[in-house]
């Protein structure tokens, strides 16, 4: 974690960190609405249509977090 704040630094980019239960590969990242998922389970449906790779979907829902932070915050993207 040490290493990516410091590359961060180095590169001049904002490191943010989210909550250690986020539950991101379980929220839909179009529409938003959580369904419980098994460890098991590599592909996140959703009944909005959304089908994609689990760790995708959490990569999406990590993304639009940090981005609302930065927003709050005001900083410029």
């Amino acid at each position: 974690l040490e290493m990516l704040r410091y590359k961060c630094e180095y590169l001049g980019k904002i490191f943010l960190k989210t909550k250690r239960f986020f539950a991101s590969s379980q929220i839909c990242s179009s529409c938003g609405t959580k369904t419980a998922m098994k460890l098991d389970c590599r592909r996140y449906s959703c009944s909005c249509g959304l089908e994609v790779h689990r760790d995708d979907n959490a990569a999406l829902n990590i993304r639009a977090a940090g981005i609302t932070v930065l927003k709050a915050c005001g900083a410029a993207l």
